[in-house]
């Protein structure tokens, strides 16, 4: 065992909080990664309160760090590398074996139960036991147990803090419009949120070629920055008649649209701009009652089409992400703002409140 620091989510409190814990070392099949940076993601916003994990338990999901040690068995990285992570799988399910581990058998309780399949934890606070294994990492700590196939290598002279968020926000956004709804050049899009994942659509819309970008968001701030990344129009969410507005942009609607939120009169909006034949992508659920208008998606011939993880592979994507980064065609960097560890509370609120798109926390050097 080692002594680590983490941020420890327990009842009745607003944000996690930093505490002294006791760390497994690495098992078969498992590496002991030196966490450099860690981004926050809404996910770990909605998991603090205990919606599906178990408590007490460190989240964090979004981490970026170096191998400190390796477990039996694993293969294709030694120690000294540097890795962002990015969920975690079974790896021999169909879904794992297509590539596809998103979608793995097992992806809910190896991400949200809050300890391995055997039932066993990583932490522990004394003779308290401390749910790990938070979608494979729990990174909100200066250490973390991951398993082999949550890891992807990275270059080493990339700073950690910049990549942290590629791990969900980033690749869920992108690998959305590339990989679920495979958005191409001509086609039109809108894409209702500019958090951190609808701005990595925005971005990753840009890339690929699309004719229209339509970003729609409440925050004016937000939807100025989407400008700058791609987007060719911006609409109020607040305004009138948002689905008609999208529509008269292009004549009759857009063949895909993208929803990164729970708001249930958005997921409305996101079918009623669609044009014949388009495709509602979604990445939330809806919070509170809500049901699509069937026979209008009959009769369009529209689909509404639920999205994990952006349908993308960490190990291929991750890498083609970075690539496009240092050409300057996918400047995910101007999403971050960062936070040292210690204002984990600050950074939390923050997030919550909207006033920051991605905070990424600053937990440890590099070198």
């Amino acid at each position: 065992m080692m002594q680590i620091t983490a941020a420890v989510s327990r009842s009745n409190q607003a944000a996690p909080e930093l505490e002294s814990l006791e760390l497994e070392m690495p098992r078969p099949g498992e590496m002991l990664v030196r966490i450099v940076a860690v981004g926050i993601c809404h996910t770990d916003l909605h998991e603090h309160p205990g919606r599906h994990a178990p408590h007490p338990i460190v989240l964090g999901h979004e981490g970026a760090g170096v191998v400190e040690a390796l477990g039996d068995g694993v293969r294709g990285f030694e120690i000294g590398d540097h890795v962002v992570l990015s969920g975690s799988s079974c790896g021999v399910c169909p879904s794992c074996v297509a590539g596809r581990p998103t979608y793995c058998d097992l992806a809910m309780p190896m991400s949200f139960g809050g300890k391995r399949l055997d039932g066993s934890v990583a932490l522990a606070h004394g003779d308290e036991k401390i749910h790990s294994h938070f979608f494979g990492q729990s990174s909100f700590a200066t250490y973390s147990i991951v398993p082999e196939r949550t890891a992807v290598k990275v270059d080493k002279d990339i700073p950690l803090d910049k990549l942290a968020p590629l791990g969900c926000g980033v690749i869920t956004g992108a690998g959305s419009i590339i990989e679920a709804l495979k958005v191409r050049a001509g086609h039109t899009v809108a894409i209702l949120g500019t958090g951190g994942v609808g701005l990595s659509a925005v971005m990753a819309a840009r890339l690929v070629g699309a004719k229209r970008i339509v970003a729609v968001d409440i925050n004016r701030k937000r939807l100025d920055l989407a400008l700058e990344l791609g987007a060719t129009d911006i609409i109020a969410a607040d305004s009138e008649n948002v689905a008609q507005q999208i529509r008269s942009i292009t004549g009759r609607g857009v063949d895909f649209s993208f929803n990164s939120t729970t708001v249930p009169a958005v997921h409305t909006i996101a079918l009623e701009c669609l044009a014949m034949n388009g495709t509602a992508g979604f990445v939330s659920a809806p919070r509170g009652e809500w049901a699509p208008a069937m026979f209008a998606m009959l009769a369009g011939g529209k689909q509404l089409r639920g999205i994990l993880g952006g349908d993308a592979n960490p190990r291929t994507f991750l890498p083609m992400l970075i690539d496009y980064w240092r050409q300057g065609r996918f400047p995910f960097d101007r999403l971050i703002e960062t936070y040292r560890f210690d204002e984990i509370g600050k950074a939390f609120h923050d997030c919550e409140a909207g006033t920051v798109i991605k905070p990424v926390l600053k937990v440890g050097d590099a070198a």
